[in-house]
């Protein structure tokens, strides 16, 4: 019942809604909340927004988790200086959120933390105030990385784009 009903998500997921929820002045506003929270720390974020999955791909086993983990990879999130990157997923058509941490940060901070910020984030989205969970989002994600990975007196070159990837 499961499968059947993340089938229909993804088959009826529209990818306009992706345009509509996130227009290009919140986008703007985005990349400037990764841009400006990225000054304190030496972690990388990235902020990837997906309309939905392909639907042969739901039904042969693809989730958010594996998705989120895959995109991680191919964004290279992976290959910063410190192995200090972060993804953020939003698979808009489960209203899924998952939070990939590089190696380095892994170490430093519990699943239970990502857990807790993407179910703030899925709290806004239920609410229809993706805007404001997607910027809370990512203060907890910069507020996590400045405790634990600190830009004070450190080269803090910016490695990964700051701009949301659409999909």
């Amino acid at each position: 019942m499961r499968r059947l009903h993340r089938w229909l998500a993804n088959l009826l997921g529209s990818p306009f809604a992706l345009r509509c929820r996130f227009p290009r002045a919140v986008l703007e506003e985005l990349t400037a909340a990764i841009a400006a929270g990225e000054r304190d720390h030496l972690g990388e974020v990235r902020l990837v927004l997906e309309p939905r999955l392909p639907p042969f791909a739901v039904l042969t086993g693809l989730d958010a988790r594996t998705r989120a983990q895959a995109l991680f990879a191919r964004l290279g999130v992976w290959d910063t200086e410190h192995n200090t990157g972060v993804l953020i997923y939003v698979l808009l058509a489960e209203r899924r959120i998952e939070i990939v941490a590089d190696r380095a940060i892994a170490r430093a901070v519990a699943q239970q933390a990502w857990d807790a910020i993407a179910a703030r984030m899925g709290e806004a989205f239920a609410a229809h105030r993706w805007r404001e969970g997607c910027l809370d989002g990512i203060a907890a994600v910069h507020a996590l990385l400045a405790r634990h990975f600190p830009a004070a007196g450190h080269d803090n070159p910016d490695e990964l784009p700051d701009r949301p990837v659409l999909l």
